[in-house]
């Protein structure tokens, strides 16, 4: 006999059975997402790993090790120094790229992409053959110049690098270093601006003079630094970053204060190489300064430099000391600053007067020969002295650059904007104005108008000629001149504004 069951109870089982079934399909169906979802993950961290082993791994070193190693020649370099034998005096380096010197830098380094037709770094360098039936006794004798680690051919334009041996975090601020090192023998002149990084008239002075260089026609080698304060050039200041004035630490200390190394750096690095040195500047503090030469005209390789620029003042001064010009000068190497325009500011009259002077001096040194002489020769001037405002307020002029002026002619004036009282500047001397202050706020004291002194012929040295054979030595006096020098450092005043 079957028991029969309520309908309740009835009720009961056949709603416990759907649950089970329901419960069963929904398993079911959740294992497959789960399957679904487990699939998915796989794939994806797949081509996770695939990705990644496709990019390069870190190198696995120690957190206190420097960025960048010191500076020096690469590692196949001194690999070979290593392997010279001890009576060879200069270990081999490797060839400096031939190249066009306004290339791309990112197209500088060494790439296994380059093509064929391009030398390598490190492949010699071979001056272009003399045409067929001739013989070039010049080419023979002209030199690979070893700079910076690196030995550029004759008939080579390259572009080097210059870090100071000296760091913070572990990472350099390399220095572009152009070179263009002619075919034919000859001296090295250098060219440096922006040892102050606000003075920009130099920077596109160098530019234009190089690019202009053709390495065929060249004798010698001309090196050309743009910016040697890359410091103060990117915060668009005089100074370092530690507050210091670059341009008076020369030759510089390797244990001395931050801006006593970078000086010494380069100094030993790039200067020592050269036979001579043009370092431009301009003006400081608001102030401009007409085209013009310093230099210690006491020494005749100095005096046959500056009368290799043509239409340009000269200004005697040896230069306050730690500065690259009389530093340089000291080492035997002549060197004058180029002074022209005011700082912060491209002046297009300034710039081109610069470059036509320096395209003068290289074909007054033998250098080129498409150049030549320019104007008549201007006055030199052995004294000069600042004058200055004697209150505070507002200055304006009555002058402008290049003027001569008379004893008591007026210079400008200077106005008081609270009080309106106007008090004049009057010149103290017959002279003529190198340099001025532009308008603006002065205070007293001010050294407002450069006046130059025109010389006596007697008190200038006689040139020397600045040949390839100079070595850096004492520097050369008359004795004439000597005395004439003592006397003028004694009263020239470039405080206002002294490179």
């Amino acid at each position: 006999m079957i028991p029969r069951l309520s309908p309740s109870r009835h009720r009961r089982l056949l709603s416990l059975a759907l649950l089970l079934t329901a419960s069963q399909a929904w398993a079911l169906n959740n294992t497959g997402e789960v399957r679904e979802k487990t699939r998915d993950i796989a794939q994806e961290k797949a081509q996770e790993e695939e990705q990644t082993s496709a990019v390069a791994k870190a190198e696995n070193l120690k957190l206190d090790h420097p960025v960048i190693t010191e500076l020096g020649p690469p590692t196949d370099a001194a690999d070979k120094q290593q392997n010279t034998p001890a009576n060879t005096q200069e270990p081999p380096l490797p060839r400096a790229e031939n190249l066009q010197l306004d290339q791309p830098i990112g197209e500088l380094e060494p790439s296994s992409k380059e093509a064929p037709s391009k030398p390598a770094v490190n492949s010699p360098i071979q001056p272009k053959p003399p045409a067929a039936g001739t013989v070039s006794l010049e080419m023979e004798k002209a030199k690979p110049l070893r700079l910076l680690g690196a030995e550029v051919a004759p008939a080579t334009s390259t572009r080097l690098a210059w870090s100071p041996r000296q760091h913070f975090e572990g990472v350099y601020s390399p220095t572009a270093v152009l070179v263009v090192n002619g075919a034919k023998p000859g001296p090295v002149l250098c060219l440096t601006a922006a040892v102050h990084g606000d003075e920009l008239n130099g920077v596109e002075t160098v530019r234009r003079v190089m690019y202009d260089l053709d390495a065929e026609q060249l004798s010698g080698a001309v090196i050309g630094v743009p910016i040697v304060n890359l410091q103060g050039f990117h915060r668009s200041s005089r100074y370092l970053t530690d507050r210091r004035d670059l341009n008076r630490h020369f030759p510089g200390d390797p244990n001395g204060s931050s801006a006593s190394r970078i000086a010494n750096s380069f100094f030993h690095e790039v200067i020592s190489h050269c036979n001579a040195v043009v370092d431009l500047h301009t003006g400081s503090f608001y102030r401009t300064n007409l085209p013009q030469l310093r230099g210690d005209l006491s020494n005749p390789r100095i005096v046959k430099m500056t009368k290799g620029f043509g239409s340009t003042v000269v200004l005697h001064s040896a230069g306050a000391k730690g500065t690259l010009r009389r530093a340089a000068a000291e080492a035997g190497i002549p060197t004058v600053t180029l002074e022209a325009g005011a700082p912060m500011v491209l002046d297009e009259r300034s710039v081109s007067h610069s470059v036509k002077g320096i395209r003068t001096l290289l074909n007054q040194l033998g250098m080129v020969s498409k150049f030549r002489l320019w104007g008549d020769p201007e006055p030199v001037y052995y004294n000069s002295t600042w004058q200055r405002a004697s209150t505070g307020g507002i200055i304006f002029s009555e002058v402008q650059l290049g003027e001569f002026v008379s004893k008591g002619a007026l210079l400008g004036t200077v106005t008081n904007p609270i009080t309106n009282v106007r008090t004049e500047i009057r010149s103290e001397h017959n002279g003529r104005i190198l340099g001025m202050a532009l308008d603006q706020v002065v205070q007293p004291g001010f050294a407002a108008y450069h006046i130059g002194i025109q010389a006596p012929q007697e008190q200038i040295s006689q040139p020397e000629e600045v040949v390839a054979e100079d070595t850096p030595a004492q520097k050369p006096q008359s004795q004439a001149s000597k005395s004439a020098a003592k006397s003028s450092d004694n009263t020239a005043d470039l405080e206002g504004d002294e490179d």
